[in-house]
């Protein structure tokens, strides 16, 4: 394609989301141009005033399908979206539930013997649950026995947050540590390019030293990143 494409996120630049897209755009696609809008109503308005005809607009605003505010300014967005041919608004549930679905998580942040597969198997075992039944489109995820003894609150939540709870949870005191302010560096750089890496950090890619691209492009595979944005540009997202 000879047009520019632009890939617009609701994520502040200094936010985890907007780094890991920035990284993964830069490693394997680098001619989308990566945006921040700052927030959903700022992406939003931005939408509605697009007048740029030349270029292509990917949209990322979260799909969190339980939280009403979300699901409105959703379906104000799509209204903007579907008159004009060059914007696609993509099916996200959230940053976070991309990475806690790739198929390789709990083999990257934990080495084979890790103690923290023992500690952390309430949340490991809610993580394959959720995974499990959004991938069939079941939302009665909150019945879901393994997920309402990982957290007693839960009709409290909706995806989103239970999303971010539990990659937290299942990443904490790792260097592939996620919150909603920072992103691990284990995430964004190559093997052990870590500054701050001690003796013991040890993970599951300990003996297989992936760099930034190839990690990159793992998750890109084997994540519904693939599906959703080779489905925009099959010209584009090959990987």
């Amino acid at each position: 394609m000879s047009e520019k494409i632009y890939l617009w996120l609701e994520d502040r630049e200094e936010k985890s989301g907007f780094v890991f897209w920035k990284t993964m755009m830069q490693q394997l696609f680098p001619e989308v141009v990566v945006q921040s809008k700052k927030n959903n109503s700022e992406l939003i308005k931005a939408v509605k005033a697009l007048d740029d005809e030349t270029g292509s607009y990917i949209i990322v605003l979260d799909n969190s399908f339980d939280n009403l505010q979300l699901v409105s300014e959703r379906k104000r967005l799509q209204h903007y979206v579907l008159p004009k041919k060059n914007i696609y608004l993509v099916d996200f549930v959230c940053f976070e539930y991309l990475l806690l679905e790739f198929e390789y998580l709990l083999d990257w942040i934990y080495a084979p013997e890790d103690e923290f597969r023992i500690k952390r198997q309430a949340a490991i075992n809610a993580r394959n649950k959720l995974v499990e039944m959004l991938c069939r489109n079941d939302w009665s995820y909150k019945t879901a026995r393994e997920i309402i003894s990982y957290e007693m609150n839960l009709k409290d939540h909706n995806v989103e947050q239970l999303s971010a709870k539990l990659l937290f949870d299942l990443t904490r005191n790792t260097g592939f540590e996620v919150s909603k302010g920072s992103i691990g560096e284990c995430w964004i750089n190559s093997c052990c390019d870590w500054q701050d890496r001690q003796s013991d950090d040890i993970c599951g890619l300990d003996n297989s030293r992936l760099s930034v691209r190839d990690k990159m492009k793992q998750i890109f595979n084997h994540t519904s990143i693939h599906k959703e944005l080779y489905g925009v540009f099959p010209e584009v997202f090959v990987c």
